[in-house]
């Protein structure tokens, strides 16, 4: 048996496309996990910035700085069409208001981050703090503006925010492309072959739990920030697609161009190679 880390956050996205695999139904061959270690997605980041897992959801930005330690899975992402970051606001502003106001990121190394750095490039007084605490920070004035993710989305509307840019709608008019958002990455020192079957493994999860969300459920509600079960529904149908069955050659440009325009832009070291298990994309240089 192989023993293997496993850490990805309670989102529900994440809890429904890990639960079958990390409980025992289905058959992962000789791979055996480890108790499955639950965070938010910074705190993911940050471990695999020192290496602590050997399988991991990531942010897409934080992929672009452990090239060399980890492979990107094809199986198990979060990429779409208008499931991406919206930057929100306590009152009516526009874009060319940012720049002198304090904003809060959910994490140095989120997608969000970058994403919002690529768009507004003067921006200089960014907080970071927990996604959750974001909009109630808000609320109580600490901050002008922020960057919301996952279930808040669903939310920020209840507060009396306004949207100043949907950011993953930014990334599309630009690119054409869907956003990557976060993936799941598996050491290299693994070796091939079992990156191919954690890979696989992975695959066979997403595809029982879309047939059987019944299972799954329970598990979801228990580690959700919002308890609201259609908030949990919309959350789960809005970023489980057919991208995370599989990358397919649109989903691994779409991530090769997202790595390439951070680098581009400074935000992203030069080095590393993009190794994608599942698929068979051509490498960034």
């Amino acid at each position: 048996m192989h023993r293997l880390s496993i850490g990805f956050s309670p989102c529900p996205n994440d809890t429904f496309i890990f639960h079958a695999m990390t409980h025992g139904l289905i058959d992962c061959g000789t791979l055996q996990f480890d108790q499955e270690l639950l965070a938010d997605v910074e705190t993911l980041n940050y471990w695999a910035l020192e290496g602590r897992l050997d399988v991991s959801k990531v942010s897409f930005h934080t992929l672009g700085h452990i090239l060399d330690e980890y492979a990107l899975l094809s199986a198990g992402g979060a990429l779409g069409r208008g499931c991406g970051p919206l930057l929100i606001a306590a009152r009516d502003l526009d874009a060319a208001d940012l720049a002198d106001l304090k904003i809060a990121i959910p994490g140095r190394y989120t997608t969000a981050a970058l994403l919002l750095k690529l768009f507004a490039p003067q921006l200089t007084q960014l907080v970071e703090m927990p996604f959750d605490l974001i909009m109630p920070s808000m609320d109580r004035g600490e901050i002008d503006a922020g960057v919301i993710i996952h279930e808040s989305r669903f939310t920020y509307q209840s507060y009396g925010f306004s949207l100043i840019q949907d950011l993953g709608q930014w990334w599309e008019s630009e690119s054409g492309l869907p956003i990557p958002l976060g993936g799941i990455v598996a050491r290299k020192s693994l070796g091939r072959e079992r990156l191919e079957m954690i890979n696989d493994c992975l695959g066979q999860s997403v595809e029982f739990a879309s047939a059987h969300p019944e299972q799954s459920k329970e598990y979801i509600k228990n580690n959700a920030q919002e308890l609201d079960e259609e908030v949990i529904r919309c959350h789960i149908g809005l970023y489980v697609n057919s991208f995370s069955r599989g990358l397919g050659e649109e989903g691994s440009v779409a991530v090769q161009t997202f790595l390439q325009k951070g680098r581009d832009a400074g935000l992203l070291p030069k080095h590393g190679k993009l190794e994608i298990v599942g698929a068979n994309p051509a490498r960034i240089k």
